[in-house]
């Protein structure tokens, strides 16, 4: 009950050939009057940083320790470097040396900087899985209390959002923040050594060095736009996904399949030009980034091959280069440089990430009314089921007044968008107005009821609904309860038994395999097996024919005979004709 869907009519929706969204959802206009692309892309990525940082905080203290230990790996190869320099050097000399004792020693460096290496990926990697773990709990969480439908997007934003974008997440976690900390460690203390043996050398690196951040930054720039509006096209395309697959019967009827596949080439062709324009500006930074390591690594090897051969005189404070400190320059040259390319090709994973930081603040700021109680069990609220709603005003916009007498069948009448969910929703106690007063079985509905009083309730939602597991799970019994009887009330019992394997089929979240009007009566056999008071039922017979809406009626004609009190919503006046009362709502929410 907690996400129910909106009435029809109530959002402007796509036509069936689709259209996107439109641009990303951002702040334009805070960095001048018409904000440009850039400025948006701007203010969005740091609004998408300042929201990962307070996603990382957490886990703060595990981070910082996997990037210290990535530090640490990196800073064994100098020792290597050393040693393999001293045996060289050596050999060059004919100095003697012990080559088997000093391969033992690399080996054993080595396997220190793979074991600090793979203790920092699994420290970054655990710490990555437990931010998404705990971002996707409260996504889930939220919209599962949320009373309406979020404004961030429909199902299909929301699912991307939870799924493919919160992954791109991960990236940047395990990748980039390491890099960021080496980079601020390892290159300085790599340009200190250097400067030990050759001034020169360490003024090659700190040339070359800033060079790649500076035209990585500039390349971020156009990465950033890229990412935020590849991430758009993803939502919106899962939007009309679901939208078309939802409206598929109409699709059919309406003999617009090839219009729907018209619009789906489009958008998919849109998706494919923008995630395109990602890949280039990632092979772009890739490119600039080995055109500059490249060349300062050539710059060394240059100088010290001249130098040893005594072409080149100056550049060592005064004395001569040796054969291992030449050696030991060439080693950790490469060195220096990685690094600033391990941020360089994680530079995108930023990119991406400060855009999906961008879209879960929006789906926070479009966070819709809350479910108003626990949503937990509760007992009963006491008393004759009874309704009494007067002067009820929901965003700025007035509800007529509602009565409702135990065991009596109701019916709201009216043009989409005058109200009709709204206030079924009210007097289910999911939303709470504006102003006005809801008492339910003669106490005022507050939040502290709110759970009591839906547990005498039963909800037939739109659109139909079922669980992942069997159509058993999905009438959401009680333990050890009896189906049939629902199932019976409900003139759907005969299409289960059909089923090849009846209570324990599994369906599918869309009831594959049943028909609108057998998956409709279906819901009405689970708002019923509880032996509700009062059944409330939004657009039962929509989208049906005649007979199957009939039938469909006639199960909540039954339930209603038997005592039950009946508030329905609909556009069907045979239905509405056949309750005791009919309440006309205007155009209004």
């Amino acid at each position: 009950m907690g996400h129910s869907q909106s009435e029809p009519g109530r959002e402007p929706g796509r036509e069936l050939t689709g259209e996107p969204r439109g641009e990303p959802r951002g702040e334009a206009g805070e960095a001048s009057g018409a904000s440009p692309a850039a400025d948006e892309a701007l203010i969005r990525a740091r609004r998408g940083r300042k929201l990962l940082r307070s996603l990382m905080m957490p886990e703060q203290r595990q981070l910082r320790t996997a990037s210290g230990l990535s530090v640490l790996a990196a800073l064994v190869w100098p020792l290597q470097a050393l040693l393999v320099a001293h045996v060289l050097g050596g050999l060059l000399l004919g100095r003697p040396s012990d080559p088997l004792r000093a391969a033992l020693v690399f080996l054993a460096l080595g396997a220190l900087r793979a074991g600090l290496g793979w203790a920092a990926e699994h420290m970054a990697q655990r710490a990555a899985n437990q931010v998404l773990h705990r971002l996707r709990l409260q996504i889930v969480a939220q919209e599962a209390s949320c009373g309406e439908e979020s404004a961030f997007g429909g199902a299909g934003a929301i699912a991307a959002l939870a799924a493919e974008k919160t992954d791109l997440l991960k990236p940047y976690i395990t990748r980039y923040m390491p890099a960021q900390f080496r980079v601020a460690v390892v290159p300085l203390l790599f340009l200190a050594l250097a400067l030990w043996p050759s001034w020169a050398v360490a003024v090659i690196f700190a040339i070359s060095g800033p060079l790649i951040p500076v035209f990585m930054a500039l390349v971020g720039m156009a990465a950033k736009e890229a990412s935020m509006r590849q991430l758009d096209e993803v939502g919106s395309l899962n939007d009309l996904l679901v939208e078309r697959l939802g409206a598929v019967l109409d699709i059919r009827v309406l003999g617009a399949q090839k219009q729907v596949m018209a619009g789906f080439e489009a958008q998919t062709g849109r998706l494919r030009q923008r995630t395109m324009a990602v890949l280039r500006v990632a092979f772009l930074s890739s490119t600039v980034l080995e055109l500059f390591s490249a060349i300062g690594v050539a710059m060394v090897a240059v100088f010290v091959g001249f130098s040893l051969l005594g072409e080149i005189g100056f550049g060592t404070w005064g004395r001569t280069l040796s054969p291992e400190a030449g050696i030991f320059l060439l080693l950790i040259a490469p060195e220096f440089y990685q690094p600033l390319r391990d941020l360089s090709a994680a530079w995108h994973d930023r990119a991406s990430a400060e855009a999906v930081g961008a879209e879960i603040e929006d789906w926070m700021q479009a966070r819709p009314a809350p479910l108003i109680g626990s949503g937990g069990q509760a007992t009963p609220v006491a008393g004759r089921c009874q309704i009494a709603a007067t002067g009820l005003v929901v965003h700025g916009r007035a509800l007529p007044d509602l009565h409702l007498s135990p065991g009596e069948s109701v019916a709201l009448v009216g043009p989409s968008g005058s109200g009709k969910t709204t206030l079924l929703r009210l007097v289910a106690g999911i939303l709470q107005p504006d102003a006005g007063r809801i008492d339910v079985a003669g106490q005022a509905l507050v939040p502290e009821r709110a759970d009591g009083w839906r547990a005498r309730l039963g909800w037939m939602p739109q659109t139909p609904h079922f669980l992942s597991g069997s159509l058993r799970d999905s009438l959401m019994l009680p333990e050890g309860a009896d189906p049939w009887p629902a199932l019976e009330r409900a003139g759907v019992a005969h299409v289960v038994r059909a089923l090849p394997e009846g209570l324990e089929t599994t369906l599918g979240e869309t009831g594959g395999g049943l028909s609108g009007g057998e998956a409709r009566r279906i819901m009405l056999a689970r708002a019923l097996a509880r032996t509700p008071d009062l059944l409330l039922a939004d657009e039962p017979t929509a989208d049906l024919d005649e007979e199957t809406a009939r039938l469909v009626s006639d199960g909540i004609l039954a339930a209603h005979a038997g005592g039950m009190g009946v508030l329905v919503a609909t556009h069907d006046m045979a239905l509405a004709q056949r309750m005791d009362r009919i309440i006309r709502l205007e155009d209004g929410l």
